[in-house]
Parts: structure tokens; C-alpha cells; sequence
């Protein structure tokens, strides 16, 4: 069951946005501007969902997806990359990464919560 989210975006209205949706929608979220302390997060506490931008300085939101299916942990929880790219290309570099899926900004936050909750398990409540 998704309880806990790491949400990574270098941009504050984004986390603001990403914040306000998905503690609307009854989750716990912890926020991180880029994709090392997003890593940083990841390696101290323990997430059942990670929404990662895709184009943040320093490690991108692939580079940070490639990083987190190599710990144990992170092998299965889904990852989701926020992004204004919908190339096939880039689905393709995301699929090869390791994510989950995509979601395209502009960010729809009814879509947010509507999809975060379509990965819970089915027969879980």
C-alpha cells in the first residue's frame, strides 16, 4: 500500500503543488529539490512511491531512477518521472531506466491522485 511518497522537483511551485495534492489525498509526503537529496531521502527513510522531475541540476530524474533500481529497497517501488518531454525516445530512455511511467506537465492534480491511487494493489484497502 502506497503511505509514504518522495516527491523531487527543483521547482518550488511544482513541490507545492505536489505536496498539497498528495497530503490532500491522505499520503505522506516528504520533498526534495534535486536528485541527490532526493537520493539522500531515499537512502534514510523508506518510500512506497517516488515522483522524480526529469530535468533538475546535477542528477537528472533518469540518472537518479538508474541509481535507485540498484538498492534492494528500490527495486519495485514504482517511479514515476514528471516531465515536459513525450518524445518516444525519451519513454524509451525512461522504460530502459527503470521507471515506472510518465506523467506529462502540465501536472493535472486530479490525474495525480486519481493515478497514485490506481497503484495500490488490487484487494488492498
Amino acid at each position: 500500500m502506497i503511505r509514504h511518497i518522495l516527491a523531487i522537483d527543483d521547482s518550488a511551485s511544482m513541490r507545492e503543488i505536489l505536496a498539497a495534492t498528495l497530503t490532500g489525498a491522505g499520503y505522506q509526503v516528504t520533498l526534495a529539490t534535486d536528485g541527490q537529496s532526493g537520493l539522500d531521502h531515499a537512502l534514510t527513510e523508506s518510500f512506497d512511491l517516488i515522483l522524480t522531475d526529469q530535468h533538475m541540476p546535477g542528477k537528472s530524474g533518469l540518472d537518479l531512477i538508474v541509481t535507485l533500481r540498484g538498492i534492494p529497497n528500490y527495486q519495485t517501488t514504482p517511479i514515476l518521472v514528471l516531465t515536459t518531454e513525450s518524445s518516444a525516445p525519451f519513454k524509451s530512455a525512461a522504460r530502459e531506466a527503470g521507471a515506472t511511467g510518465w506523467i506529462e506537465k502540465p501536472l493535472d492534480p486530479g490525474m495525480l491522485a486519481e493515478l497514485v491511487a490506481a497503484l495500490v494493489p488490487a484487494g488492498v484497502a
